[in-house]
């Protein structure tokens, strides 16, 4: 067993009862009344205004960053290195082939979307994925643990670097002052997102058992901070007329984009997981790494990267409508995998 990692029992049961309170939890009402509060009182929480979450959000990218950094165990790195047909398939899903789906549906109907969601939803194609709900989901469905967690760790790790490197391909081109200079850009990167990532590791081997008991309290702050740069995001876009400019059809175009990126990517994940001829349990983290995308790093990044956007609160609306969505449709799949046949060892 890996060190740091619970009984596979335990796990599932965890990820079951995670499960069974559904999508509808308090993060998501967190969500959507800082749509709504931002929606209605854009001077509270916009770039300069009363609540000065602005300042706030910078210390908590940090603070989110540090908080990864010393919750990801360099053990679950070392452990199933031997499966690199599974890390490749899951990495190259996840950083590769989900950009070159971006750019073939923004061929075929990138001129009927908004710029800015256009570009939004190319955020969302270079996030690294999920940890905890990946690992959750492969627990649940009896599949290949460590190899989840492994997976998704490398995952966050690669991120860091490559989420803004990618991002620069399409924004350091873009129109409207949106473009990225991929200089200051990796610096930002390195003083933001790297340095409190490597304090957070180099402080594990200290305080790492402590860390363990307060995790939940932790998670909870992670949380609380990424509401808050929700509220920050959309309050400047509200500001700078979201609404005004692209209604409520805005919301059902992205509902209906991040559809044609979370279902194709599980059918080919699973595709390409039985034309490898993988374990089940193998498939099972294919699928659920490869298809899956982080909302935990996805807006703290997305703050840091287009800080000085006013219309930064579109650029994260898929992955806010990606994150809800991969977990409704992966806990009913968890459950069906979870359901077959005994695995004979």
């Amino acid at each position: 067993m890996v060190k740091g990692l619970k009984p596979m029992g335990s796990m599932s049961r965890m990820a079951g009862r995670h499960l069974q309170r559904g999508a509808i939890d308090w993060f998501l009402m967190g969500m959507v009344g800082a749509v709504l509060l931002a929606s209605v009182a854009p001077d509270l929480g916009r770039t300069g205004g009363l609540l000065r979450l602005d300042v706030v959000g910078d210390i908590g990218v940090f603070l989110i960053f540090f908080l990864h950094g010393m919750g990801l165990s360099t053990d679950s790195l070392k452990h199933g290195a031997s499966r690199w047909k599974l890390h490749l398939t899951v990495q190259i899903s996840t950083f590769a082939l989900f950009p070159l789906w971006w750019f073939a549906l923004n061929a075929l109907v990138g001129r009927h979307i908004p710029h800015d969601l256009l570009l939004g939803f190319f955020y969302l194609a270079v996030l690294p994925s999920t940890v905890s709900s990946s690992v959750a989901m492969t627990a649940m469905a009896r599949g290949n643990v460590a190899a989840a967690v492994l997976n998704a760790s490398l995952s966050t790790l690669l991120g860091v670097v490559l989420t803004p490197l990618l991002a620069s391909l399409v924004f350091s081109g873009a129109a409207d002052g949106q473009a990225m200079d991929v200089g200051d850009t990796m610096l930002k990167v390195a003083k933001m997102l790297l340095l409190p990532f490597v304090l957070g590791q180099l402080l594990r081997p200290v305080v790492g058992a402590w860390f363990q008991k307060v995790k939940p309290w932790t998670t909870k702050v992670d949380r609380t901070v990424i509401l808050l740069l929700v509220l920050s995001s959309f309050s400047d876009s509200v500001a700078d007329g979201l609404w005004s400019k692209h209604g409520l059809g805005l919301m059902a175009m992205t509902a209906v984009g991040v559809c044609l990126f979370l279902f194709p990517f599980l059918w080919l994940t699973k595709r390409i997981a039985k034309a490898l001829n993988f374990p089940v349990e193998d498939e099972i983290v294919a699928v659920f790494c490869g298809s899956k995308k982080t909302l935990a790093s996805g807006v703290p990044m997305a703050k840091l990267l287009f800080g000085g956007n006013p219309a930064l609160g579109v650029l994260v609306l898929p992955i806010m409508f990606y994150h809800q969505l991969q977990l409704f449709v992966c806990s009913v799949m968890a459950r069906r995998y979870a359901e077959r046949g005994e695995v004979v060892h």
